[in-house]
C-alpha cells in the first residue's frame, strides 16, 4: 500500500508539467526570473539573476520524501546535492529561455531518483551486514586524484583538509564502495547460455532486399468520390450553432425558452451562458460533415434532428457527452461539393481514420497486379514503368524490436520501413519468401509492401559466437541497471514527495 502522500510518478510528472505551463503562460517574464537553483549552489546556466523565494530563513527544510524513514534533503555538499550540481553542469549547454522551467524540473528529479536509488542500496546492504574493510576505504580515498603529487598520495595534501571535510569524504568513499558492490553483486545473476546462443543464431542469417511501396497517399480521387457518392448521407454538410450547458438539464431548458420567447438572442444566449469552446463566437461551431456528429450527439435519433433542421431552426435538447446542448441551423443541410478540392480531402481523411481498410484493399490489389506483370517482366523494369517508390536495403538480420548489438533497419533512408522493426508479419514475410522471388504484398504503416529477397548470407560461426558473447554483458548492463532503478524508486518504501517541496520552495507560486 502507498504510504500517506506518497505520490506515484508518472500523474506527478504530468501534474508537474501541466502547473509549469499554467505559471509560465500567467506571468512568463515574471516566472523566468523566479527559475530557482539553490543560492547556495551558483549554477551558470542560469538564464536572469534569480531572488530565490522563500530560501531567505535558516530553516528551510528541502526534504523530498523519505526512503526507509530517511529523509532525501538537500544539504549542502551531500550526495544529493552533488548530483544536482552534476546534472545542471551537464544541462548546461541544452538551456535556453524557452526551456528553462521544465530543464530546472528535470534535473531536480533526475536528482532525487537518483539519490532514492543510493539510499535504497545502502539500505539494502546494511540489511545484508554487509561492511567494506576499513582498510579498503584507506586504499580508495589514497587513489583520488586531488591527492596525487608526482603520481603518489601526498598525505600533505591530505592534512590540508579540516576534520570535518576528512570525515565526510571518508563517508562518501565508503558509500561509494558500497553501491558498487551492490551493482556488482546485482549484475552477477546468472543469464540463461541458451538464450545467448539463440539470439547469436538470430544473426546467423543476412539478407539483402528490393522493395516495392504503395504508399496510401497514391489513393485515388475517383475511388474518394465513388465511395462518397454511394454514401452521401455520411458527408452532408451543415453549418451549426450551439449552446452547450454541462451543470444541469433544468438550466439549459430555460435558456431554451428564453430564446425561443425572444427575451435574448441565441448569440447573446451563448455568450452569457454556453459552457464550452464556441461561446466567444455566439456559438458558432462552424461547417460540419454529417460523419463528425457523430460522436458530439450519439443518440442517432437525436443527431438525425439536428442535422435536417431547416434554415434558422432551433433543436430540441439533446444529450452531449459534456452535459447538454441544443443547436440552431445557419444553413439549410447540402449534400458535399465532390469538385472541391477541400472537400475531397475531408473525405480522403475519414476514409484514412474510419474505413481504412478499404484503402489498404486497393493499395493489396495494386500491388498484386505489379507482382504479376513483375513475374514477367521483371521486378525493375516494372516498377519503372509504374512509377513506383523502389528501395533496396540490406544487408540486415532478423532484428525484432530493433535489438541494439544487430544492424538495424535503414528508416532514415528508407521511410517506408520506419513501423518495421516491431512488426512480427515484416520479419515473418522478409525471412521467409524465398530468394529472387516476390513476397505476399502486406500493409506496413502508411504503404503496401512488396520485397523481393536479393541474398542471403549465412555468417560464420565464430561471428555468431562473439555476438552471443556480447549479448550476454549487453544484457546485464541494460536489464541490470533498470531493474535497479525500478527497485527502488518504484519501491512501496520510498514516500515521495518531491513535487510538493519542488513547487514551495523551488517554483514558488507567482
Amino acid at each position: 500500500m502507498v504510504s500517506k502522500g506518497k505520490k506515484k510518478s508518472a500523474p506527478a510528472e504530468k501534474s508537474a508539467q501541466s502547473e509549469l505551463s499554467r505559471r509560465f503562460k500567467s506571468n512568463p517574464r515574471v516566472f523566468i526570473g523566479t527559475i530557482v537553483i539553490l543560492i547556495i549552489v551558483i549554477v551558470s546556466f542560469v538564464l536572469v539573476p534569480a531572488i530565490v523565494p522563500n530560501m531567505g530563513g535558516a530553516n528551510i527544510d528541502l526534504t523530498f520524501g523519505y526512503y526507509d524513514k530517511i529523509p532525501i534533503t538537500y544539504v549542502r555538499g551531500n550526495y544529493l546535492a552533488q548530483v544536482q550540481s552534476s546534472y545542471a553542469q551537464y544541462m548546461q549547454a541544452s538551456i535556453n529561455e524557452s526551456n528553462a522551467l521544465s530543464i530546472s524540473s528535470q534535473i531536480w528529479r533526475s536528482a532525487f531518483e537518483e539519490t532514492v536509488i543510493h539510499i535504497g542500496m545502502l539500505q539494502e546492504m546494511k540489511k545484508a551486514g554487509f561492511a567494506i574493510p576499513p582498510e579498503l576505504v584507506d586504499k580508495k580515498v589514497r587513489t583520488l586524484p586531488e591527492f596525487q603529487e608526482n603520481g603518489r598520495f601526498s598525505l600533505t595534501k591530505y592534512r590540508q583538509l579540516d576534520k570535518a571535510t576528512q570525515s565526510s569524504l571518508w563517508k562518501d568513499v565508503q558509500d561509494s564502495l558500497v553501491t558498487q558492490r551492490y551493482s556488482s553483486d546485482v549484475s552477477g545473476l546468472r543469464q540463461s547460455s541458451k538464450e545467448a546462443a539463440f539470439i547469436g543464431a538470430m544473426a546467423s542469417k543476412e539478407r539483402t532486399f528490393g522493395m516495392a511501396a504503395f504508399p496510401l497517399s497514391s489513393y485515388p480521387v475517383e475511388e474518394i468520390t465513388a465511395f462518397a457518392s454511394n454514401n452521401q448521407e455520411l458527408f452532408k454538410t451543415v453549418r451549426l450553432s450551439k449552446i452547450t450547458i454541462n451543470s444541469n438539464e433544468r438550466e439549459i431548458q430555460q435558456i431554451l425558452k428564453s430564446v425561443e420567447e425572444g427575451t435574448q438572442s441565441f448569440e447573446e444566449a451563448a455568450r452569457t451562458h454556453s459552457q464550452d469552446n464556441f461561446a466567444e463566437s455566439g456559438g458558432d461551431i462552424g461547417v460540419k460533415m454529417a460523419y463528425e456528429m457523430t460522436e458530439e450527439i450519439p443518440d442517432e435519433t437525436e443527431r438525425e434532428s439536428v442535422l435536417n433542421l431547416a434554415r434558422g431552426d432551433i433543436s430540441p435538447i439533446v444529450k452531449v457527452p459534456s452535459g447538454w446542448a441544443f443547436y440552431r441551423a445557419e444553413e439549410t443541410p447540402y449534400p458535399a461539393d465532390l469538385n472541391d478540392q477541400d472537400t475531397v480531402e475531408k473525405i480522403r481523411t475519414y476514409l484514412t481514420g474510419f474505413r481504412r481498410g478499404i484503402m489498404d484493399d486497393w493499395l493489396i490489389e495494386k500491388a498484386e497486379q505489379f507482382i504479376a506483370q513483375a513475374e514477367e517482366k521483371g521486378f525493375d523494369t516494372v516498377a519503372d514503368e509504374l512509377g513506383l517508390v523502389k528501395q533496396n536495403f540490406g544487408p540486415v538480420t532478423i532484428n525484432y524490436g530493433n535489438f541494439a548489438l544487430f544492424k538495424s533497419l535503414p528508416n532514415d533512408t528508407v521511410p517506408e520501413l520506419a513501423a518495421a522493426a516491431s512488426n512480427e508479419n515484416f520479419w515473418r514475410i522478409a525471412f521467409s519468401t524465398p530468394l529472387q522471388s516476390f513476397s505476399t504484398p502486406f500493409i506496413l504503416g502508411n504503404n503496401a509492401l512488396v520485397l523481393f529477397p536479393l541474398e542471403e548470407n549465412i555468417l560464420e560461426e565464430t561471428a555468431v559466437e562473439s555476438i552471443a558473447s556480447s549479448y550476454s554483458s549487453y544484457w546485464l548492463n541494460s536489464n541490470t541497471d533498470q531493474s535497479i532503478r525500478n527497485r527502488f524508486v518504484r519501491s512501496e518504501r520510498l514516500e515521495d514527495n518531491f513535487w510538493t517541496t519542488y513547487f514551495r520552495y523551488l517554483q514558488p507560486s507567482i
